[in-house]
């Protein structure tokens, strides 16, 4: 099998961890026999700062056009105080390739990881699924009176019948092409009677058509508190932009932190985008002590995507093992470096494919 995938490292950490994702992702195809070819492109704040360039205005089509999937590495830079060319990029590709699926696992890979106190691997494992185009984050609304005692401040959130039912459908698929029993929406249509609404009555429109599937509703806030009290009740969670950027998030925090936490950005009729959620760490640039583990489950995601479910799991086991013998960096208690952990990791599946099932 041969594969096209677009690299883009980022910024500052984002570079190395990426590094490291590359050299686990060609140990997987060498392992496995599949060819992975790779484009690397230097969007970032330095070209940005040496050429004014974030996004080119032919990268979309280009993209859609050549490759399978796109690597991106963390985005932001202090040098770029606005980040400008972190939006430019980021969001020209959520919004310029309608990834409206956002996607990001919350699984506890070692007992040790959670701050939970007598939870284990089987009380964490669920997905939240993020509605990725709409809600806030669409940079409608404005300023009046801007910088004076009489500012006003408006930000629009913006929900469309399209957008709220594609998601739910497409988490309410996932659920049943993966075996998962549960499915918990969630809102805030007390107090958003308009737009949270819409998401109640496409939820309740969609409910009958998956009859295997519990489905029930939470209000975001007793969600949040639910998923410390309870972790194991949760298989499948869908919900707007905002809240799925916030829950996400702290569902990290459940499994060992933001190092750990990989994610998808999904359009199933185009090409899709997979990245760490952490940022790009500009103190830490350059010094070989980040942890690149969140980008190579990254990896693990994107093979999931392109139907190499096999081989996903082989770098799940893989990371498994770096966990449980201690070999990885400080973030996770252990002493090595960036790229001693990729070399690990690449040398554990490199040895076989068997061994890295476990």
């Amino acid at each position: 099998m041969k594969k096209r995938i677009a690299v883009v490292p980022g910024d500052g950490i984002g570079i190395e961890v990426t590094r490291e994702a590359v050299k686990v992702l060609q140990a997987v195809g060498q392992a496995a026999g599949h060819e992975f070819a790779l484009t690397e492109f230097d969007w970032g704040a330095d070209r940005y700062l040496r050429e004014g360039v974030s996004f080119p205005k032919d990268a979309r089509e280009m993209l859609r056009r050549d490759f399978d999937a796109i690597l991106l590495g963390a985005l932001g830079d202090p040098r770029v105080p606005d980040m400008k060319h972190a939006a430019d990029i980021l969001f020209g590709m959520r919004f310029g390739l309608d990834l409206y699926a956002n996607i990001r696992p919350v699984k506890l890979l070692h007992p040790r990881l959670t701050p939970l106190r007598d939870r284990g691997v089987d009380d964490i494992n669920f997905v939240i699924f993020r509605e990725n185009t709409e809600g806030l984050y669409v940079g409608m609304g404005g300023n009046f009176k801007k910088g004076t005692k009489d500012e006003v401040a408006v930000q629009e959130d913006l929900n469309t019948y399209k957008g709220v039912e594609r998601i739910i459908r497409f988490a309410f698929d996932y659920a049943r092409r993966h075996g998962r029993k549960r499915l918990l929406m969630s809102d805030k249509s007390n107090a958003l009677a308009f737009g949270h609404d819409l998401w109640q009555r496409l939820f309740h429109e969609l409910q009958p058509q998956y009859p295997e599937i519990e489905s029930r509703h939470l209000y975001v806030d007793n969600l949040a508190f639910q998923m410390v009290k309870n972790p194991a009740q949760f298989d499948v969670i869908v919900t707007c932009n905002m809240f799925g950027d916030i829950l996400a998030d702290l569902g990290a925090s459940l499994v060992g932190g933001l190092g750990l936490a990989p994610s998808a950005n999904v359009n199933p009729d185009g090409i899709s985008m997979f990245e760490p959620v952490h940022g790009s760490a500009p103190k830490y640039a350059g010094q070989n002590v980040a942890s690149p583990v969140a980008a190579i489950l990254t990896v693990g995601m994107m093979l999931d995507h392109l139907g190499l479910g096999q081989e996903a799991q082989w770098i799940e086991d893989a990371v498994r093992a770096a966990i449980a013998e201690g070999q990885t960096a400080r973030d996770l208690g252990g002493t090595l470096k960036t790229s001693e952990v990729g070399d690990w990791i690449a040398n554990h599946l490199a040895k076989s494919p068997a061994r890295a099932r476990g």
